[in-house]
């Protein structure tokens, strides 16, 4: 089978970027074959082709959701038994901006019929990554955690995750994010200048979540809460210079947590209990172009490429 997929062929950003005809190998025993109907856009899509040691072409895209085309021998997905014309997600995959992928089936799950295309295959991503950081900094039922860059994906799923279990969220963002943080559980705080002193207002906090990437996250967190319970997904560079936590999924430990949490995940969205905002979707053609829009910083919910 031939397919369309995007690749880097340099690590100089969306200029490298191609659109090419690529050979799906049939699957063999431990994989499957989907016929992508929507994949996700993350910023690290376009982040990952641009770290050192690269090896090009690389395929971009790690989530999408389609249809099961072909199953290897002896195999079952994540969620178990497969058959043909199954709807699924997959998630912690190479290559995902395509037409078809053929892909380990561990990292495949049974799509509940209650959540849309575009939904599911931007789900993962920003959800396990928001489990992790409520995980690591030891969120428990009663207490609070500031949340910086709630308004975004992960940010919006922490404060989902938080809701159900039971934990408040402080949410930083900007006016046109601050209904998105109060429709998804969070108390809406905006960043600037006197963030610190509008936090203590709205009461005590005991731990903070970083998905901003600011100074401004960094400070206000210190003022606020021990080291030990704070973590950012997004300034690892001064996190490191101050022996701070950051994970992100390239690391054992967070790959590992990450795996592991997929199918909890898929279960609340099912539930209706994990929802996926959705700011729009673009044809997989013009995938530099929804890169760049998610690029942006703004995007006001999840993007997907449909084929």
């Amino acid at each position: 089978m031939t397919a369309k997929r995007w690749e880097a062929h340099g690590g100089g950003g969306l200029d490298d970027f191609r659109f090419v005809d690529h050979a799906v190998p049939q699957p063999d025993s431990g994989q499957v074959t989907i016929d992508v109907r929507a994949a996700g856009v993350n910023p690290a899509d376009l982040k990952h082709t641009m770290r050192d040691g690269a090896q090009f072409p690389l395929p971009v895209g790690y989530e999408v959701a389609g249809v099961i085309s072909a199953i290897g021998p002896d195999t079952e997905i994540g969620s178990g038994p497969v058959s043909l014309g199954d709807e699924v997600l997959a998630f912690r995959i190479r290559g995902g901006y395509a037409t078809a992928i053929t892909v380990p089936a561990r990292d495949v799950f049974a799509k509940p019929a209650s959540v849309p295309f575009e939904k599911a295959a931007n789900l993962l991503l920003a959800g396990t990554t928001a489990a992790e950081m409520l995980d690591v900094v030891g969120a428990a039922e009663g207490e609070t955690v500031l949340l910086h860059g709630a308004s975004g994906a992960v940010g919006v799923a922490v404060c989902q995750l938080a809701r159900a279990r039971g934990i408040a969220v402080i949410g930083t963002a900007g006016e046109s994010g601050a209904e998105r943080v109060r429709r998804f559980g969070g108390v809406a705080v905006a960043y600037g200048d006197g963030l610190l002193d509008r936090v203590r207002e709205i009461g005590p906090v005991d731990a903070a979540l970083d998905a901003a990437g600011t100074d401004e996250a960094f400070d206000v967190s210190a003022a606020l809460v021990d080291p030990d319970r704070f973590v950012t997904v997004v300034n690892m560079p001064r996190a490191e210079r101050e022996g701070l936590r950051a994970i992100a999924g390239a690391m054992p430990a967070s790959a590992a947590f990450r795996d592991a949490v997929r199918a909890e995940l898929i279960a609340m969205a099912g539930r209706g209990d994990l929802d996926v905002p959705i700011a729009r979707t673009v044809p997989l053609a013009d995938a530099v172009d929804a890169l760049a829009f998610v690029m942006d910083g703004h995007p006001g919910g999840k993007v997907a490429l449909i084929p």
